[in-house]
Protein backbone atom coordinates (compact mmCIF):
# COMPACT_ATOMS: atom_id res chain seq x y z
CA UNK A 1 0.00 0.00 0.00
CA UNK A 2 1.37 3.49 -0.96
CA UNK A 3 0.24 6.01 1.64
CA UNK A 4 -0.21 9.60 -0.05
CA UNK A 5 1.72 12.90 1.29
CA UNK A 6 -0.90 15.32 2.39
CA UNK A 7 -0.87 18.95 0.83
CA UNK A 8 0.24 21.94 3.02
CA UNK A 9 -3.56 22.94 3.49
CA UNK A 10 -4.49 19.72 4.72
CA UNK A 11 -1.54 19.46 7.14
CA UNK A 12 -2.40 23.19 8.09
CA UNK A 13 -6.11 21.88 8.48
CA UNK A 14 -5.23 18.82 10.87
CA UNK A 15 -2.49 20.71 12.92
CA UNK A 16 -4.63 23.38 13.49
CA UNK A 17 -7.80 21.30 14.35
CA UNK A 18 -5.30 19.68 16.53
CA UNK A 19 -3.72 22.19 18.46
CA UNK A 20 -7.62 23.07 19.56
CA UNK A 21 -8.56 19.65 20.48
CA UNK A 22 -6.12 16.88 22.01
CA UNK A 23 -3.52 17.07 24.85
CA UNK A 24 -0.76 16.70 22.91
CA UNK A 25 -0.08 20.22 21.43
CA UNK A 26 -1.74 22.58 23.29
CA UNK A 27 -0.11 21.33 26.69
CA UNK A 28 2.87 20.85 25.81
CA UNK A 29 3.99 24.27 24.12
CA UNK A 30 2.50 25.41 27.65
CA UNK A 31 4.98 22.86 29.22
CA UNK A 32 7.90 24.15 26.94
CA UNK A 33 7.21 27.80 27.46
CA UNK A 34 7.42 27.36 31.65
CA UNK A 35 9.95 24.92 31.52
CA UNK A 36 12.04 27.11 28.95
CA UNK A 37 11.22 30.21 31.27
CA UNK A 38 12.85 28.26 34.74
CA UNK A 39 16.20 27.56 32.58
CA UNK A 40 16.86 31.45 30.98
CA UNK A 41 15.37 32.93 34.11
CA UNK A 42 18.22 31.13 36.48
CA UNK A 43 21.07 31.64 33.98
CA UNK A 44 19.80 35.16 33.44
CA UNK A 45 19.79 36.02 37.18
CA UNK A 46 23.68 33.98 37.77
CA UNK A 47 24.81 36.47 35.46
CA UNK A 48 23.07 39.37 36.81
CA UNK A 49 23.15 38.63 40.50
CA UNK A 50 21.18 41.56 41.40
CA UNK A 51 17.94 40.29 40.42
CA UNK A 52 17.45 38.42 43.00
CA UNK A 53 18.26 41.38 45.35
CA UNK A 54 14.61 42.48 44.45
CA UNK A 55 13.30 39.35 45.74
CA UNK A 56 11.79 40.93 49.42
CA UNK A 57 13.50 39.00 52.30
CA UNK A 58 10.22 37.55 54.08
CA UNK A 59 9.33 35.62 50.62
CA UNK A 60 12.67 33.96 50.71
CA UNK A 61 14.67 34.97 53.90
CA UNK A 62 17.84 31.97 53.51
CA UNK A 63 19.93 32.99 50.33
CA UNK A 64 22.87 31.70 51.70
CA UNK A 65 22.03 27.70 51.03
CA UNK A 66 21.20 26.12 48.08
CA UNK A 67 20.16 23.07 49.70
CA UNK A 68 16.78 24.85 50.64
CA UNK A 69 16.64 26.26 47.13
CA UNK A 70 16.69 22.34 45.92
CA UNK A 71 14.27 21.38 48.66
CA UNK A 72 11.42 23.70 47.21
CA UNK A 73 12.20 22.89 43.73
CA UNK A 74 12.22 19.14 44.30
CA UNK A 75 9.67 18.99 46.50
CA UNK A 76 6.94 21.35 44.41
CA UNK A 77 8.39 18.96 41.36
CA UNK A 78 7.14 16.12 43.45
CA UNK A 79 3.96 17.23 44.54
CA UNK A 80 2.97 18.72 41.14
CA UNK A 81 3.18 15.20 39.22
CA UNK A 82 1.55 13.39 42.41
CA UNK A 83 -1.42 15.97 41.83
CA UNK A 84 -1.52 15.56 38.74
CA UNK A 85 -1.27 11.75 38.51
CA UNK A 86 -4.14 11.09 40.56
CA UNK A 87 -6.55 13.98 39.40
CA UNK A 88 -5.94 12.64 36.00
CA UNK A 89 -6.48 9.09 36.86
CA UNK A 90 -9.80 10.40 38.27
CA UNK A 91 -10.66 12.22 35.51
CA UNK A 92 -10.13 9.22 33.33
CA UNK A 93 -12.12 6.76 34.84
CA UNK A 94 -14.82 9.68 35.02
CA UNK A 95 -14.69 10.08 31.48
CA UNK A 96 -14.81 5.93 30.75
CA UNK A 97 -18.42 5.59 33.22
CA UNK A 98 -19.79 9.05 31.19
CA UNK A 99 -18.78 7.27 27.80
CA UNK A 100 -20.25 3.99 28.92
CA UNK A 101 -23.84 5.73 30.16
CA UNK A 102 -23.58 8.53 27.09
CA UNK A 103 -21.72 7.85 24.50
CA UNK A 104 -18.20 6.84 23.50
CA UNK A 105 -17.92 9.46 20.98
CA UNK A 106 -18.37 12.04 23.66
CA UNK A 107 -14.66 11.78 24.69
CA UNK A 108 -13.55 13.78 21.52
CA UNK A 109 -15.49 16.91 23.23
CA UNK A 110 -14.10 15.95 26.66
CA UNK A 111 -10.37 15.67 24.94
CA UNK A 112 -10.79 19.04 23.12
CA UNK A 113 -11.86 21.06 26.18
CA UNK A 114 -9.55 24.06 26.98
CA UNK A 115 -10.04 24.24 30.34
CA UNK A 116 -9.20 20.31 30.46
CA UNK A 117 -5.66 21.25 28.77
CA UNK A 118 -4.20 24.15 30.52
CA UNK A 119 -5.12 22.32 33.34
CA UNK A 120 -2.93 19.60 32.12
CA UNK A 121 -0.32 22.10 30.20
CA UNK A 122 -0.27 24.42 33.73
CA UNK A 123 0.83 21.41 35.72
CA UNK A 124 3.45 20.06 33.90
CA UNK A 125 4.66 23.77 33.00
CA UNK A 126 5.46 23.84 36.94
CA UNK A 127 7.04 20.90 36.83
CA UNK A 128 8.90 21.94 33.85
CA UNK A 129 10.13 25.24 35.48
CA UNK A 130 11.61 23.18 38.49
CA UNK A 131 13.34 21.15 37.13
CA UNK A 132 14.87 23.55 34.38
CA UNK A 133 15.85 25.44 37.28
CA UNK A 134 16.73 23.12 39.70
CA UNK A 135 21.12 22.97 38.43
CA UNK A 136 20.95 26.39 39.11
CA UNK A 137 20.92 25.77 42.56
CA UNK A 138 24.63 24.21 43.55
CA UNK A 139 27.16 24.50 45.99
CA UNK A 140 29.90 23.74 44.02
CA UNK A 141 32.35 24.94 42.63
CA UNK A 142 30.70 27.64 43.59
CA UNK A 143 27.20 28.35 45.71
CA UNK A 144 24.73 30.19 43.69
CA UNK A 145 20.98 30.26 45.10
CA UNK A 146 18.57 31.41 42.17
CA UNK A 147 16.65 33.32 44.84
CA UNK A 148 14.27 34.81 42.01
CA UNK A 149 13.57 31.24 40.39
CA UNK A 150 12.83 29.70 43.75
CA UNK A 151 10.38 32.51 44.52
CA UNK A 152 8.73 31.93 41.27
CA UNK A 153 7.85 28.57 41.22
CA UNK A 154 6.53 29.36 45.14
CA UNK A 155 4.07 31.44 43.14
CA UNK A 156 3.27 28.73 40.59
CA UNK A 157 2.37 26.06 43.73
CA UNK A 158 -0.49 28.32 45.02
CA UNK A 159 -1.57 29.38 41.22
CA UNK A 160 -1.39 25.33 40.77
CA UNK A 161 -3.46 25.21 43.63
CA UNK A 162 -6.40 27.44 42.70
CA UNK A 163 -6.42 26.44 38.88
CA UNK A 164 -7.05 22.37 40.64
CA UNK A 165 -10.11 24.02 42.72
CA UNK A 166 -11.55 25.21 39.27
CA UNK A 167 -10.91 22.24 37.34
CA UNK A 168 -12.68 19.96 39.85
CA UNK A 169 -15.41 22.55 39.62
CA UNK A 170 -15.09 22.37 35.84
CA UNK A 171 -15.01 18.74 35.41
CA UNK A 172 -18.23 18.06 37.93
CA UNK A 173 -20.16 20.28 35.34
CA UNK A 174 -18.71 19.24 32.67
CA UNK A 175 -20.16 16.02 33.26
CA UNK A 176 -23.28 16.91 33.28
CA UNK A 177 -25.39 15.57 30.21
CA UNK A 178 -27.27 18.96 29.47
CA UNK A 179 -23.34 20.39 29.03
CA UNK A 180 -22.11 17.58 26.84
CA UNK A 181 -25.25 17.55 24.44
CA UNK A 182 -24.82 22.09 24.64
CA UNK A 183 -21.46 21.80 24.46
CA UNK A 184 -21.42 19.44 20.95
CA UNK A 185 -24.22 21.57 19.56
CA UNK A 186 -22.29 24.63 19.68
CA UNK A 187 -19.41 23.18 17.99
CA UNK A 188 -21.79 22.05 15.57
CA UNK A 189 -23.26 24.99 15.02
CA UNK A 190 -19.36 26.37 14.72
CA UNK A 191 -18.88 23.90 11.37
CA UNK A 192 -22.33 24.81 10.12
CA UNK A 193 -21.01 28.68 10.30
CA UNK A 194 -17.72 28.21 8.58
CA UNK A 195 -19.16 25.79 5.95
CA UNK A 196 -22.66 27.58 5.57
CA UNK A 197 -21.74 31.32 6.22
CA UNK A 198 -24.44 32.55 3.63
CA UNK A 199 -27.96 33.06 4.60
CA UNK A 200 -30.56 30.77 2.42
CA UNK A 201 -32.16 32.46 -0.90
CA UNK A 202 -34.43 31.02 -3.34
CA UNK A 203 -32.20 29.83 -5.93
CA UNK A 204 -32.50 27.43 -9.35
CA UNK A 205 -30.16 24.49 -8.72
CA UNK A 206 -29.37 22.71 -12.14
CA UNK A 207 -29.35 19.24 -11.66
CA UNK A 208 -26.22 17.05 -11.76
CA UNK A 209 -27.08 15.57 -14.81
CA UNK A 210 -26.63 18.65 -16.73
CA UNK A 211 -23.58 19.85 -15.55
CA UNK A 212 -22.05 16.93 -16.47
CA UNK A 213 -20.52 17.17 -20.32
CA UNK A 214 -18.41 14.05 -20.24
CA UNK A 215 -18.00 10.86 -19.06
CA UNK A 216 -16.06 10.36 -15.90
CA UNK A 217 -13.53 7.45 -17.02
CA UNK A 218 -10.52 7.43 -14.39
CA UNK A 219 -11.55 5.66 -11.39
CA UNK A 220 -8.98 6.81 -8.34
CA UNK A 221 -9.44 4.39 -5.33
CA UNK A 222 -8.08 5.60 -2.03
CA UNK A 223 -4.84 4.46 -1.05
CA UNK A 224 -5.59 3.52 2.49
CA UNK A 225 -8.57 3.08 4.75
CA UNK A 226 -10.23 5.32 6.73
CA UNK A 227 -13.06 8.52 7.26
CA UNK A 228 -12.82 11.57 5.23
CA UNK A 229 -12.23 14.13 7.62
CA UNK A 230 -11.44 17.39 5.17
CA UNK A 231 -11.65 18.19 1.62
CA UNK A 232 -9.22 20.68 0.12
CA UNK A 233 -11.41 22.09 -2.47
CA UNK A 234 -9.77 25.07 -3.72
CA UNK A 235 -6.67 22.72 -4.05
CA UNK A 236 -9.26 19.77 -5.89
CA UNK A 237 -10.24 23.04 -7.74
CA UNK A 238 -6.91 24.40 -8.65
CA UNK A 239 -5.50 20.87 -9.74
CA UNK A 240 -8.76 20.25 -11.69
CA UNK A 241 -7.97 23.60 -13.92
CA UNK A 242 -4.20 22.90 -14.14
CA UNK A 243 -5.07 19.99 -15.18
CA UNK A 244 -7.81 20.29 -17.70
CA UNK A 245 -10.33 17.79 -16.57
CA UNK A 246 -12.97 17.17 -14.46
CA UNK A 247 -13.36 16.02 -10.79
CA UNK A 248 -16.00 13.91 -8.73
CA UNK A 249 -15.53 13.40 -5.14
CA UNK A 250 -17.52 9.70 -4.54
CA UNK A 251 -18.25 10.15 -0.76
CA UNK A 252 -18.99 13.08 1.57
CA UNK A 253 -16.57 14.13 4.37
CA UNK A 254 -17.23 11.98 7.25
CA UNK A 255 -17.94 8.38 5.02
CA UNK A 256 -15.84 5.69 5.31
CA UNK A 257 -13.96 4.79 2.31
CA UNK A 258 -12.18 1.33 2.27
CA UNK A 259 -8.39 0.72 0.84
CA UNK A 260 -9.29 0.40 -2.89
CA UNK A 261 -12.78 1.72 -3.27
CA UNK A 262 -13.25 4.33 -5.63
CA UNK A 263 -12.38 7.84 -3.97
CA UNK A 264 -12.10 10.13 -6.94
CA UNK A 265 -13.71 9.96 -10.65
CA UNK A 266 -11.96 12.06 -13.24
CA UNK A 267 -12.90 12.66 -17.21
CA UNK A 268 -10.00 12.48 -19.76
CA UNK A 269 -7.53 9.81 -17.92
CA UNK A 270 -5.01 10.20 -20.41
CA UNK A 271 -4.13 14.01 -19.08
CA UNK A 272 -3.52 12.60 -15.51
CA UNK A 273 -0.26 10.86 -14.53
CA UNK A 274 0.88 9.23 -12.13
CA UNK A 275 2.08 11.56 -9.98
CA UNK A 276 -0.74 13.93 -10.44
CA UNK A 277 -3.04 11.36 -9.18
CA UNK A 278 -1.47 11.43 -5.68
CA UNK A 279 -1.61 15.21 -5.64
CA UNK A 280 -5.06 14.88 -6.17
CA UNK A 281 -5.34 12.18 -3.67
CA UNK A 282 -3.10 14.03 -1.60
CA UNK A 283 -5.85 17.11 -1.24
CA UNK A 284 -8.22 14.76 0.91
CA UNK A 285 -7.47 14.15 4.60
CA UNK A 286 -8.51 10.55 5.27
CA UNK A 287 -7.75 8.98 9.28
CA UNK A 288 -9.13 6.45 11.45
CA UNK A 289 -11.70 8.78 13.52
CA UNK A 290 -14.28 11.29 12.00
CA UNK A 291 -13.77 14.68 13.43
CA UNK A 292 -15.67 17.78 13.38
CA UNK A 293 -13.44 19.91 10.55
CA UNK A 294 -16.01 19.96 8.29
CA UNK A 295 -18.30 17.45 9.43
CA UNK A 296 -21.63 18.69 10.65
CA UNK A 297 -23.33 14.96 10.60
CA UNK A 298 -20.67 14.20 13.21
CA UNK A 299 -21.64 16.67 16.02
CA UNK A 300 -25.93 15.20 15.09
CA UNK A 301 -24.61 11.85 15.27
CA UNK A 302 -23.39 12.27 18.78
CA UNK A 303 -26.45 13.69 19.94
CA UNK A 304 -28.69 11.40 18.68
CA UNK A 305 -26.21 8.57 20.30
CA UNK A 306 -26.94 10.47 23.65
CA UNK A 307 -30.74 10.41 22.63
CA UNK A 308 -31.04 6.64 21.95
CA UNK A 309 -29.06 5.70 25.25
CA UNK A 310 -31.71 7.40 26.98
CA UNK A 311 -34.57 5.95 25.37
CA UNK A 312 -33.16 2.41 26.07
CA UNK A 313 -34.72 0.14 28.45
CA UNK A 314 -31.58 0.07 30.62
CA UNK A 315 -31.43 3.57 31.69
CA UNK A 316 -35.29 5.10 30.37
CA UNK A 317 -34.22 8.92 30.78
CA UNK A 318 -36.83 10.56 28.33
CA UNK A 319 -35.52 14.07 29.75
CA UNK A 320 -32.27 13.76 28.57
CA UNK A 321 -33.69 12.55 25.42
CA UNK A 322 -35.67 15.68 25.45
CA UNK A 323 -32.69 18.01 25.79
CA UNK A 324 -31.04 16.26 23.01
CA UNK A 325 -33.95 16.69 20.68
CA UNK A 326 -34.15 20.69 21.67
CA UNK A 327 -30.30 20.81 20.93
CA UNK A 328 -30.38 18.85 17.15
CA UNK A 329 -33.74 21.64 17.02
CA UNK A 330 -31.31 24.37 17.35
CA UNK A 331 -28.82 22.72 14.98
CA UNK A 332 -31.53 21.82 12.34
CA UNK A 333 -32.78 25.76 12.18
CA UNK A 334 -29.09 27.04 12.06
CA UNK A 335 -28.75 24.66 9.03
CA UNK A 336 -31.60 25.82 7.25
CA UNK A 337 -31.17 29.37 7.62
CA UNK A 338 -28.03 29.15 5.94
CA UNK A 339 -27.70 28.68 1.99
CA UNK A 340 -25.97 25.13 1.06
CA UNK A 341 -22.72 24.92 0.69
CA UNK A 342 -21.64 24.75 -2.98
CA UNK A 343 -21.01 21.30 -4.66
CA UNK A 344 -20.65 22.23 -8.00
CA UNK A 345 -17.71 24.31 -9.53
CA UNK A 346 -16.99 25.92 -12.56
CA UNK A 347 -14.23 27.93 -14.57
CA UNK A 348 -14.60 29.24 -17.25
CA UNK A 349 -18.20 29.33 -16.89
CA UNK A 350 -20.47 26.14 -18.25
CA UNK A 351 -17.14 24.32 -18.07
CA UNK A 352 -17.90 21.81 -14.27
CA UNK A 353 -14.26 20.84 -13.06
CA UNK A 354 -14.96 19.98 -9.54
CA UNK A 355 -18.37 18.12 -7.84
CA UNK A 356 -18.48 17.41 -4.22
CA UNK A 357 -21.36 15.70 -2.97
CA UNK A 358 -22.73 17.59 0.64
CA UNK A 359 -25.73 16.08 2.80
CA UNK A 360 -29.18 17.74 1.92
CA UNK A 361 -31.62 18.92 4.29
CA UNK A 362 -33.72 15.64 4.01
CA UNK A 363 -30.85 13.44 4.80
CA UNK A 364 -29.98 15.69 7.86
CA UNK A 365 -33.50 15.77 8.74
CA UNK A 366 -33.80 11.78 9.08
CA UNK A 367 -29.93 11.71 10.58
CA UNK A 368 -31.20 13.58 13.77
CA UNK A 369 -35.13 13.06 14.00
CA UNK A 370 -35.04 9.55 12.35
CA UNK A 371 -33.75 7.12 14.84
CA UNK A 372 -35.21 8.96 17.87
CA UNK A 373 -38.78 8.79 15.78
CA UNK A 374 -38.63 4.96 16.05
CA UNK A 375 -37.30 4.08 19.69
CA UNK A 376 -40.40 6.89 21.34
CA UNK A 377 -43.17 6.01 19.78
CA UNK A 378 -44.16 4.52 23.26
CA UNK A 379 -42.96 7.58 24.63
CA UNK A 380 -45.44 10.20 24.99
CA UNK A 381 -43.18 13.18 26.51
CA UNK A 382 -40.43 12.64 23.88
CA UNK A 383 -42.87 12.38 20.56
CA UNK A 384 -44.78 15.16 21.71
CA UNK A 385 -41.46 16.75 22.14
CA UNK A 386 -40.57 16.21 18.69
CA UNK A 387 -43.47 17.30 17.33
CA UNK A 388 -43.20 20.30 18.75
CA UNK A 389 -39.59 20.86 17.77
CA UNK A 390 -40.57 19.96 13.84
CA UNK A 391 -42.75 23.08 14.36
CA UNK A 392 -40.30 25.07 15.98
CA UNK A 393 -38.30 24.22 12.63
CA UNK A 394 -41.26 24.64 10.29
CA UNK A 395 -41.91 28.30 11.41
CA UNK A 396 -38.10 29.20 10.41
CA UNK A 397 -38.17 27.79 6.99
CA UNK A 398 -39.78 30.22 3.94
CA UNK A 399 -39.44 27.69 1.32
CA UNK A 400 -43.12 25.76 1.02
CA UNK A 401 -40.92 22.56 -0.34
CA UNK A 402 -38.69 22.36 2.23
CA UNK A 403 -41.50 23.04 4.91
CA UNK A 404 -43.82 20.19 3.48
CA UNK A 405 -40.71 18.04 3.92
CA UNK A 406 -40.72 18.78 7.51
CA UNK A 407 -44.73 18.07 7.57
CA UNK A 408 -44.19 14.84 6.29
CA UNK A 409 -41.90 14.08 9.13
CA UNK A 410 -44.65 15.09 11.66
CA UNK A 411 -47.07 12.37 9.97
CA UNK A 412 -44.28 9.63 10.38
CA UNK A 413 -43.89 11.04 14.34
CA UNK A 414 -47.95 10.46 14.46
CA UNK A 415 -48.38 7.29 12.44
CA UNK A 416 -45.12 5.37 14.55
CA UNK A 417 -47.59 6.36 17.59
CA UNK A 418 -51.00 4.88 16.28
CA UNK A 419 -51.96 2.21 18.72
CA UNK A 420 -49.17 2.86 21.32
CA UNK A 421 -50.19 5.52 23.06
CA UNK A 422 -53.15 6.53 25.54
CA UNK A 423 -55.77 8.34 24.17
CA UNK A 424 -55.27 11.70 25.79
CA UNK A 425 -51.30 11.62 24.79
CA UNK A 426 -52.70 10.42 21.15
CA UNK A 427 -55.16 13.38 20.67
CA UNK A 428 -51.87 15.96 21.95
CA UNK A 429 -49.96 14.43 19.47
CA UNK A 430 -52.63 15.12 16.52
CA UNK A 431 -52.93 18.88 17.82
CA UNK A 432 -49.58 19.42 17.27
CA UNK A 433 -49.42 17.99 14.10
CA UNK A 434 -52.36 20.87 13.39
CA UNK A 435 -50.40 23.74 14.45
CA UNK A 436 -47.66 22.32 12.20
CA UNK A 437 -49.47 21.99 9.52
CA UNK A 438 -50.80 25.29 9.90
CA UNK A 439 -47.22 26.75 9.99
CA UNK A 440 -47.25 27.67 13.75
CA UNK A 441 -44.93 26.55 15.99
CA UNK A 442 -46.73 26.11 19.04
CA UNK A 443 -46.39 28.54 21.94
CA UNK A 444 -46.13 27.50 25.49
Amino acid sequence: MTVTSKSLPVLFSSASYAFRGGFLVRPFIIALTLGAAGAVFSSLEEDVPAIGSLVPGILFPSRADPQVAQAILTDIATSIMTVVSIVFAILLMTLTLASTQFSPRILVSFIRDRVTQWTLGIFLGTFSYCISALPAARSAPHAFVPVATVTGAMLLAPVCVGWLIYFIHHISNAISVNHIVDRIARETELVIDELMPEPRRPVLELPPSGVVSEGLELVIPSRLSGYIRFIDIPRLRSLALAYRVCLRVQRRVGHFVPEGVALLHVSRGDRVTEGQVLQLLAAIDIGPTRTMQQDVEFGIVQIVDIALRALSPAVNDPTTAISCVDQLTSILIRWAGRAAPPGHFFYPPHVLRLAVPWIGFDGLLDLAFEQIRHYAVADAAVSLRLMRALGDLASTIGEPMLRRRVIDRGKRVLAGCSGRLQQDDFQRLQGRLSILESGMAEEE
